[in-house]
């Protein structure tokens, strides 16, 4: 008779990062102001505020399910950080974001001016989501210029933010609501 133990439970906290440390995926302990930790957290960050982008609800079906799959690559980036050498961001990954901004754009009117964020409290999350996005981005291209980062990582983020910032144009659109433009004085 074959019986299987459960697995032990995750602890949630360690403390072993009270000295102001945290532990890679492979074992190895860095200052939390490192700037490979800083861009974990903004990853993070990035992943909870689509979390948030996800719960407001009042997303298409397809909207909804792109942004699943982008929180699972999120997550794979993470891993990408936290074990040095991994890989897991592929070719494939950037193109599928390409397409879907390619397609959500194309349904709608070209833009000759900057956008204010705001509009629905879904358009007005994807805007924000897009600035975190943007700023995770800058973290990665400041650890890449210290250290070896994946470049599909840093092409993902930029693609993401461009993706975020049409998703929040479509959900406006998509009530009616149009683009409030930035007129400068």
């Amino acid at each position: 008779m074959n019986e299987q133990r459960p697995t032990p439970p995750i602890p949630i906290s360690t403390r072993t990062g009270d000295d102001g440390t945290t532990g890679l995926g492979n074992g190895t302990r860095l200052p939390k102001s490192s700037l490979r930790i800083q861009a974990l957290g903004d990853l993070d960050e990035c992943n909870c505020i689509l979390g948030l982008l996800l719960a407001v609800g009042s997303l298409p079906e397809d909207f909804a399910l792109c942004l699943t799959a982008i929180q699972r690559e999120l997550f794979d980036m993470c891993a990408e950080l936290a074990f040095p050498g991994c890989v897991r961001l592929t070719e494939a990954s950037v193109t599928q974001i390409e397409a879907r901004l390619d397609s959500i754009n194309a349904g709608l009117p070209v833009l000759r001016a900057f956008v204010l964020p705001g509009g629905t409290s879904a358009a007005a999350t994807c805007h924000l989501a897009r600035a975190v996005a943007r700023r995770t981005e800058r973290s990665l291209v400041a650890l890449s210029e210290r250290e070896a980062v994946q470049p599909l990582a840093l092409r993902y983020l930029n693609r993401l933010s461009d993706l975020l910032f049409v998703m929040a144009r479509a959900l406006n659109h998509s009530v009616g609501l149009s683009d409030v433009l930035w007129k400068p004085r």
